[in-house]
């Protein structure tokens, strides 16, 4: 089984320190291996996973930042950063693992869902939110993963009234559950299932999300028409 060496988190804290272009391209082979070992860890996760999931491939994001329009013109990521989804259309939501020492969590939903799908859970949970807060509520989901989070708005969107019982749910934005890890935890030999073992558990919110976004309000599937 793959583990994450201290040297990843090691030569993150290196990035930090020395986040110029000149020291990056003397440090770029030592880089180049550390990521290799990354993307190798992200690909045993999926192989994990595929046992009883469906993903359609795995993604570990490139370390250059995207300067454009930011203040911080610090030239490189301080962290890694991997993304699996799911195999669309039946499959629905991702995965997001990110390494960065002290600051390592895992997050699990739907990040930016479009207008059309996002309106599509709204009314869903207009309409009966039980089956979602049940699985929500269960113990050792909610031990695992905590509270719903997301962007949400400060009142009711468009449509929908504020007065409903449900608008707690309605008003977000995103549906993302996430997870903190300490760097004992990524460093330890077992990080790699405790990971797919949480992933697991929080299989059942994706399966629900993915049942909504593939059938009409009347519960008919989108799928096979």
């Amino acid at each position: 089984m793959t583990a994450i060496k201290k040297e990843v988190l090691s030569f993150l804290k290196k990035i930090k320190k020395n986040n110029n272009r000149e020291w990056f391209e003397v440090n770029k082979p030592e880089f180049k291996r550390i990521e290799a070992e990354v993307k190798h860890f992200g690909q045993q996760l999926k192989e994990s996973l595929e046992a009883t999931e469906h993903i359609d491939g795995v993604k570990l994001f490139r370390v250059y930042r995207d300067v454009r329009f930011s203040k911080d013109k610090t030239p490189y990521k301080t962290h890694f950063g991997i993304s699996m989804h799911r195999e669309k259309p039946r499959h629905r939501g991702g995965y997001f693992v990110q390494l960065k020492p002290n600051e390592n969590f895992a997050a699990v939903g739907f990040w930016d869902p479009n207008k059309e799908d996002l309106l599509r859970i709204r009314k869903e949970l207009e309409l009966d939110s039980s089956e979602l807060r049940e699985l929500m509520d269960e113990s050792n989901f909610k031990k695992t993963w905590g509270k719903l989070e997301g962007n949400e708005l400060k009142t009711s969107p468009k449509g929908f009234s504020k007065e409903d019982p449900n608008i707690d749910l309605i008003r977000k934005k995103m549906f993302i559950f996430r997870k903190k890890y300490s760097d004992e935890e990524v460093l330890s030999p077992t990080f790699l299932e405790q990971l797919a073992q949480d992933f697991r558990t929080v299989r059942p919110f994706l399966d629900y999300m993915s049942s909504v976004l593939t059938t009409d309000l009347n519960g008919v599937s989108l799928l096979d028409n």
